[in-house]
């Protein structure tokens, strides 16, 4: 009985390793060991990325969010407070306000947040 080989199935997935490894330097492109290991490495760093990017956008909203309340008169912590007791809206729905000219995150601050927050004052 002849030797069976593996070659159909090592070639195609040899392949699939130096697809992936295209734009490289040197050996990390062309030889297989070198490629696998500089695609599995991409492939961790991608993943911890993707989570990263959220960790980072989430801090950037905040500083934008707090930047506006902060010319409104309020700091981000009781404006948040004010808004959570008024609508159930998280901050990846204000923060394009703090884009939009300062009138507008005022209109936002004072038909929404402010009387909760008067309310809140009041309270204390």
């Amino acid at each position: 009985m002849p030797r069976s080989k593996n070659n159909v199935a090592a070639h195609r997935r040899h392949k699939k390793v130096l697809d992936r490894a295209k734009g490289n330097f040197q050996g990390r492109r062309n030889l297989y060991r070198t490629a696998l290991e500089t695609v599995n490495k991409g492939l961790k760093y991608a993943y911890r990325d993707r989570r990263n990017k959220k960790r980072v956008f989430r801090s950037l909203w905040i500083t934008r969010i707090s930047a506006a309340t902060k010319m409104c008169g309020t700091n981000y912590s009781t404006f948040m407070h004010g808004l959570k007791k008024a609508v159930t809206a998280p901050y990846r729905i204000l923060w394009p306000f703090s884009y939009f000219p300062p009138s507008v995150f005022v209109y936002v601050h004072i038909t929404i947040a402010a009387p909760c927050l008067d309310l809140f004052l009041i309270q204390k």
